[in-house]
């Protein structure tokens, strides 16, 4: 796969064999990993969360207890100022969801200095150097902090995931000087960079060219565009229809014009593996996030059912974004979830 990320004054992209897959608009709106003073404003025990004012319109969701059991924090209290991270960016009439736990990464290692979980890759397979790593980490840390060791550490030498550590420990102690010496909510302590986060994420998958071009190429902006229809065709004449809800995206798969092979069945498959590959890409270009639910054209075997959820499977082993793939639901349907971080992008 020959991929190229091209990085403008205003945007960042990334193509796939040609294919655009990502394009992130770098808009001051998208805080998304941005750290920040907040306070406060209340707690709901019975919701488990605190409200808490980030200098928005809409305060931000912290929830009262973090996802991790080695989160280290100590507990909350009303009028309290502390170091936050936006997790998810506001949505609809949701603010943005932010965590006491917050993360640092790197290209090698994410950095959780509120954490002592000593995490490895679930991109890293070898059991072996699973536990290797895992050792490393532990070594690094010594208790003091939490790690997760990402997939480009595999072949890295110890001393330089000790040395890459050093320097996020020296970043996480000047984002602590500058909350110690307080201010209003909403003080910016790190911005968070979308587009060096793209690139840190893409190059432990490999990444064959970073080019800068600061105005998109006619072919790029011709995909870019097909990225806003809500019906796109596939090769063989089927075509995918994308309609967004509040609650869930759905998209369905349709034959339309597709014929020539030999007969139906064959035609239906064909039809839903091309399927696979163009809404794995649209899903990543749109930012897709939360329940997806895909209307494949109805197959007689199951034989032919599991050869889509894997090829589907394969599709988005590349996304960058965490994403499951849950199977067939009891009607028929493919039920997957992706999960949410910066903004969709007709949002």
């Amino acid at each position: 796969m020959k991929r190229i990320i091209i990085s403008g004054t205003d945007y960042c992209a990334v193509t796939e064999d040609g294919k655009l897959v990502e394009y992130l608009p770098l808009t001051k709106d998208d805080r998304c990993g941005d750290i920040l003073l907040g306070r406060i404003d209340r707690i709901m025990p019975g919701m488990n969360c605190a409200f808490v004012n980030i200098g928005r319109k809409m305060n931000g969701f912290l929830p009262l207890e973090e996802a991790s059991n080695s989160f280290s924090g100590n507990k909350i209290r009303s009028g309290d100022m502390m170091a936050l991270q936006i997790k998810k960016e506001e949505h609809g009439g949701k603010g943005a969801f932010l965590t006491r736990d917050i993360t640092l990464p790197g290209k090698l290692v994410i950095l959780m200095p509120m954490n002592r979980y000593i995490g490895v890759s679930t991109r890293i397979a070898d059991e072996k150097t699973r536990d290797r790593l895992k050792e490393t980490g532990k070594r690094i840390a010594d208790g003091k902090f939490g790690l997760i060791m990402r997939y480009a550490s595999s072949d890295a030498a110890e001393g330089e995931i000790r040395e890459e550590t050093e320097e996020a420990l020296i970043r996480w102690n000047e984002i602590l000087s500058e909350a110690i010496k307080g201010g209003q909510a909403g003080k910016i302590l790190m911005q968070g960079d979308p587009a060096e986060q793209l690139k840190k994420d893409y190059l432990p998958r490999g990444v064959e060219e970073i080019r800068e071009e600061n105005v998109p190429d006619p072919e790029l902006l011709r995909q870019l565009k097909l990225a806003g229809e809500r019906i796109l065709p596939l090769p063989s004449g089927g075509n995918i229809i994308i309609d967004r809800c509040e609650a869930m995206t759905v998209i369905d798969v349709n034959t339309a014009s597709a014929a020539g092979l030999q007969n139906k069945e064959q035609t239906v498959l064909q039809t839903n593996l091309e399927a696979c590959g163009l809404i794995a890409r649209q899903v990543r270009l749109r930012n897709l996030s939360g329940i997806i639910l895909i209307d494949f054209i109805d197959m007689e075997t199951e034989t032919d059912q599991s050869l889509v959820m894997e090829t589907l499977e394969e599709c988005f082993r590349q996304d960058r974004v965490k994403t499951v793939i849950h199977g067939w639901t009891h009607l028929g349907l493919m039920e997957m979830t992706r999960k949410r971080t910066r903004r969709e992008r007709s949002e």
